[in-house]
């Protein structure tokens, strides 16, 4: 299979993991989303979302979505032209949420001849995974190891770091309104970072426990190297005497003596 030289990337993790790979010139189009590293702003961008979301409130944007999601409207759109014009060799997308981002199901990419790749990390190990699958498709393996090694080095040296400290318990929210906690890698994220992933309830600031705010989609939510930061970031929350902070932006909304499990 001939190495890949044109890329358009849907989906803000792949252009991250394009980018971490040494292929960033190999980009000519993106994702309305993708937005690191920064230099990617000067690419033309071939999607749009189909809700306006600029004065909507968490549970305004849940029942906008739900209610396209049931009349089986696409949440994004593709501008097809635009992306012939740009004549990728190969489009990267995803198929593990059609809500954050466009799947590779899109009618417009089915559409087109040009091959699309959908990468659908569910864990830190698949994370990994896109990577290396990746490196292979651009022909950079070397490179894509060494991404690998250092993601695995980082998460392991942070580990350690915690590993004899009382397990912080731990509330991830995805989203506000309604509540519900983040899935996928980020539990082992935390349990990484010395915490223990729990359930929490609508009431957070009443449990008593310090409360806050990270920059989800930099660290946390984007299946992509950045991952291993938000591990430190973590851990530095979760254990500040022991690991030192990375220096990510946070806000921190309360602060009161943590809730422990051993």
């Amino acid at each position: 299979m001939r190495n890949a030289k044109r890329i358009c990337s849907l989906l803000p993790s792949a252009t991250e993991i394009v980018a971490a790979l040494g292929c960033l010139d190999r980009l000519v189009g993106r994702s309305a989303e993708c937005d690191f590293p920064p230099s990617v702003a000067r690419l033309p961008v071939v999607t749009s979302a189909r809700i306006d979301t600029a004065d909507l409130d968490s549970a305004a944007i849940d029942g906008a979505v739900r209610a396209a999601l049931a009349d089986g409207r696409s949440l994004y759109a593709v501008d097809g032209d635009l992306v012939t014009r740009l004549a990728p060799d190969l489009i990267l997308t995803q198929d593990l949420c059609e809500v954050c981002a466009v799947s590779s199901s899109d009618e417009s990419l089915c559409a087109t001849a040009i091959e699309t790749l959908a990468l659908d990390a569910h864990t830190i190990g698949g994370i990994e995974e896109t990577v290396l699958e990746l490196g292979a498709r651009l022909g950079v393996q070397a490179h894509a190891r060494a991404v690998v090694d250092a993601i695995e080095l980082a998460i392991r040296e942070t580990s350690a770091r915690v590993g004899d400290l009382p397990r912080r318990r731990a509330f991830v929210c995805e989203w506000l309104d309604p509540p519900f906690a983040a899935g996928h890698w980020v539990p082992e994220m935390v349990t990484a970072a010395g915490g223990v992933a729990v359930l929490g309830q609508a009431a957070i600031p009443d449990l008593g426990c310090p409360v806050v705010a990270v920059d989800a989609n930099a660290y946390f939510s984007r299946p992509a190297p950045r991952v291993a930061d938000g591990v430190r970031q973590l851990a530095h929350l979760f254990h500040p005497e022991a690991v030192p902070d990375p220096g990510l932006p946070y806000v921190e909304l309360s602060r009161a003596d943590p809730a422990r499990v051993s």
